[in-house]
């Protein structure tokens, strides 16, 4: 990019992310409202408004406001968060008001430094692909200086805007699923951690007023989050795993910075990966709600769903990595639920896009129905699971690379690892498969387990996972992983 030169803005795989005051700026937030807003009117929608929301990051309520600014000086009107809210929230809101589009601004799981801008269509779900590539190219030919808003100010006065509060419409959708009252007149004890993040307090407010005890930690705003990622992996929420070790707690909910992503901590402290959860929810779905509908999971998901859609009859669809596959993938299947490695788990009774709020709520939900089926405890009910879907070892290391080598490491990876992957990998041999996106590939032994090495889509690092059949080779597969990461 030369001098003076717009910023080249491409979404990954889960929108658009950069650091504050680097890539980050008002400018280019205004940019990718413009292009946000020259796709509505292509789409003779500009009558419907435009949902936006907004994380605890920094100035993300101001970079909010910037984008808003823009679409008003269209004459598209706006639905503004009266506060910072969980992403999904902007994707309920899109859907209940047959809004044109949903903007969110906020970087999710990233450092703290970052921030972002998702896309949701007029589904609710992620953007897909191809509306993303019409937003890329508009604003590929637009430069910030050039973009006047309508001020905010100007425009609430004259009706354009509409503060809204999704908390009283959301109880009632996610009541149209679950017995909120039933759930919380549970004599539990449930512990909360929203990492500082916008889903602090949601749960606990949803059930409130019965036997359940539901105390949360790290739930005031903190934009630098005390130094961790706000991801509801380890290391970062060892400290949930500290107080939860110390026993009085039924289960354990992890939510990340935006609350898009769940997570779970059985009884003793144990953390269930994310693999293990989508196992989980996926055998809800199966066995407690009885939904022989498709599943939808992304490459680098569990291979529990295979096995369990081969016990139940249930087609397993495979996506790229990105809700933004994901949730299209559902809509068209018409599939029960979709995952993804990250944390990120829909529902077609609920959302074709990430609820982290939700998904903890079934988990606590499954937690209660094994109860009255003799299994007492999250750790006895993740048991059962894996003796029918198998156990899933598992972890993902991230390989993180100088920003600016990383687009040559990229292509060094893309010509010598996807262009063409070994046939064997340390002592295994192996079947390699490249990925459809061209950003990876993805290794099976003959026993079935995995590795997989990835291009982050929204950070510059190599994602490096692995599930397998034991600890071990869990373990060396992740080594032989990272040195291929480093070429």
């Amino acid at each position: 990019m030369g001098a003076g030169e717009p910023t080249k803005i491409l979404f990954g795989t889960d929108g658009w992310r950069a650091k504050i005051g680097d890539e980050f700026t008002f400018e280019n937030v205004r940019r990718l409202a413009e292009g946000v807003a020259r796709v509505v009117e292509e789409d003779g929608t500009t009558a419907k408004s435009v949902v936006i929301a907004y994380d605890r990051r920094f100035g993300s309520e101001e970079f909010a406001i910037a984008a808003a600014e823009i679409l008003l000086a269209h004459g598209i009107p706006v639905a503004y968060s009266g506060t910072d809210v969980p992403t999904q929230m902007a994707s309920y809101e899109v859907v209940m008001r047959g809004a044109a589009m949903g903007i969110v601004i906020t970087a999710s799981h990233n450092p703290w430094m970052d921030n972002g801008f998702k896309v949701k269509s007029p589904t609710g779900a992620a953007a897909g692909p191809d509306l993303l590539k019409r937003i890329e190219a508009h604003v590929a030919s637009t430069r910030g200086p050039e973009l006047v808003g309508r001020p905010f100010a100007d425009a609430e006065a004259a009706g354009m805007v509409e503060r809204y509060d999704p908390y009283p419409g959301y109880k009632k959708f996610v009541e149209r699923n679950l017995d909120l009252k039933a759930i919380a007149a549970q004599k539990m004890r449930i512990l909360v951690d929203p990492v500082y993040g916008a889903g602090a307090g949601w749960i606990g407010r949803l059930l409130a007023g019965g036997n359940m005890v539901v105390d949360e930690m790290r739930s005031e705003r903190n934009p630098w989050f005390c130094g961790v990622n706000p991801e509801p992996i380890r290391p970062h929420i060892d400290p949930v795993l500290a107080r939860m070790a110390g026993g009085g707690y039924d289960m354990g909910m992890l939510l990340d910075g935006d609350a898009d992503r769940a997570g779970a901590v059985d009884e003793r402290g144990v953390f269930l990966h994310q693999l293990q959860v989508f196992g989980l929810l996926a055998y809800y779905m199966l066995e407690h709600k009885k939904d022989l509908s498709p599943i939808v999971k992304t490459v680098n998901e569990s291979s529990m769903g295979e096995r369990l859609g081969e016990r139940y009859k249930v087609t397993v669809h495979e996506t790229p990595v990105g809700f933004k596959y994901v949730g299209p993938k559902m809509i068209e299947t018409g599939a029960s639920m979709g995952g993804e490695e990250s944390g990120g788990y829909g529902f077609k009774m609920h959302l074709p896009e990430r609820d982290g709020i939700f998904a903890d709520l079934l988990l606590l939900d499954l937690l209660i129905r094994e109860r009255a089926l003799g299994r007492p405890t999250m750790s006895s009910v993740m048991e059962h699971v894996a003796s029918i879907a198998g156990a899933s070892y598992y972890l993902r290391i991230d390989v993180h690379i100088d920003r600016a080598a990383y687009p040559v490491v990229k292509e060094h990876l893309a010509t010598e690892l996807v262009g063409n992957p070994p046939s064997s990998i340390g002592s295994h041999a192996v079947r390699a498969v490249p990925l459809t996106t061209n950003d990876g590939v993805k290794f099976f032994t003959a026993d079935g387990s995995w590795l997989l090495v990835r291009f982050s889509g929204t950070e510059p690092l190599v994602r490096v996972y692995a599930e397998a059949t034991s600890a071990e080779l869990r373990d060396e597969l992740l080594v032989i992983g990272e040195r291929l990461a480093r070429g």
